[in-house]
Order: C-alpha cells, then structure tokens, then sequence
C-alpha cells in the first residue's frame, strides 16, 4: 500500500469539515428528543391503583342495598349486596359482593379513579373521569340526582328502586338502597 492510499483511507475516516457542527447540534437534538419523550411517558402513566379506603375515618357518609347486576346482554346476572361510601372531598367508594366474595370495589378522587375485580384478578386505574363502562362509580352521584353519564339512563322503580341501564351493551344495575333516608330524589 502506498503512502498515498493510505492517506486516502485514513482521511475517509475522518469527519468532513463542518462535521463538528453538525454532531453537536445532533446531540443537542436528540437530548431535546429523549427528554420530550421521558416527559410523554412520565405524563401519560396509568395511575397506580388508589389506596385501600378507611371507611372508619370521619367524613363518610355510608349507604347500603342491594343489587342485580347484569354485566352485559346474554349473560347471567349477579345478584349481591352493595355498600356505597362518600365524602365532602369528592372521595368515593364502592363495593358490590356477593356473600362472602367481593366481586367489584371501586373508588374515586376528584383526580383518579381506581377498579379491582378480585374474582378475575384484575385491576384497572387512570386518571381523571371514569370510563362510563365502570357504571359502579358513578351510582352514587346518580343516586344523588346527576345525571348518568353518556349512553346510560335512570330509572326510578316502584318500593324506592331504581334502575340504571346502558341499553347499546345490555350492562344494568338494578336495585334499591337499604336506608331508606338515602332513598333517590328523582
């Protein structure tokens, strides 16, 4: 090899001039993209489920009843008692059972939500409103007279029952409260 082609072989290793620049605004560019990135995941994180409530903690108000639950059209339906718990602080609480097995506790923050259906394993959470299909959040606000969300409707029955039903996916919860000062004003 000659002094010559090894210069050109040398050389074609060597950054090209103005290379520098370039390299250190490619730096800069893909700190600014790996931090823009960071930010995103850190931001849309699912929210870790909510701690157990302590419903012996003043500030509850706590009502109970009981419920037919239909998860969905063409499947069996679950009958159980409910207990529902709520405070000034926008804090719900709620949890249907089916003696001695708790099949849904739910709870809410004015910022998060957070489900567990220990029957199945499962737990679901996020961040502000609750899908409307998590219809078990929202039945104490509707007990209390706001409307039900998108896509559901309420009914008062006859002995102070109530019916709360989406009629596009067959789910409904059928029931009545067991104190009857806690009964629906609708």
């Amino acid at each position: 090899m000659s002094e010559q082609d090894h210069f050109r072989f040398s050389r074609s290793f060597l950054p090209a001039r103005g290379a520098e620049k370039s390299t250190a605004h490619g730096n800069v560019a893909n700190t600014l993209l790996l931090f823009s990135v960071m930010v995103l995941l850190i931001g849309c994180q699912t929210a870790r489920p909510l701690p157990p409530a302590n419903l012996k903690e003043p500030g509850w108000t706590i009502s109970e009843g009981q419920a037919v639950w239909h998860t969905r059209r063409g499947k069996k339906e679950v009958a159980g008692e409910f207990l529902l718990a709520t405070r000034s602080d926008g804090r719900v609480f709620v949890q249907f059972s089916k003696n001695p097995f708790p099949l849904v506790i739910a709870q809410s923050t004015p910022s998060s939500w957070s489900v567990e259906i220990p029957t199945q394993k499962k737990k679901y959470s996020g961040h502000g409103q609750p899908p409307a299909r998590l219809i078990w959040l929202y039945l104490p606000g509707v007990l209390a007279g706001k409307p039900p969300p998108k896509g559901w409707s309420w009914q008062t029955r006859e002995n102070k029952g109530w019916r709360l039903e989406n009629h596009g996916t067959g789910q409904s919860i059928e029931g009545f409260l067991i104190d009857e000062s806690a009964a629906p004003a609708r």
